[in-house]
């Protein structure tokens, strides 16, 4: 499976330009503070996916009742 198979298809999505963005410009530091930026977004995103599933099984736990 590809990995752009899990990504939106919108050609302005922003995770599309992300891909996109050529890196040859960047210094060093710079790209160390976007793959902090990165981790970051990462982190967040894995709690949101957390609670999403948490949330769904609370709400299937209370309807099987």
């Amino acid at each position: 499976m590809d990995m752009d198979d899990d990504l939106p298809k919108r050609a302005d999505d922003p995770l599309t330009g992300l891909q996109r963005q050529d890196l040859d410009p960047l210094s060093v530091s710079d790209l160390e503070r976007r793959v902090k930026i990165l981790e970051s977004e990462i982190a967040r995103t894995k709690t949101k996916i957390e609670y999403a599933v948490n949330h769904k099984a609370s709400a299937e736990a209370l309807f099987k009742r």
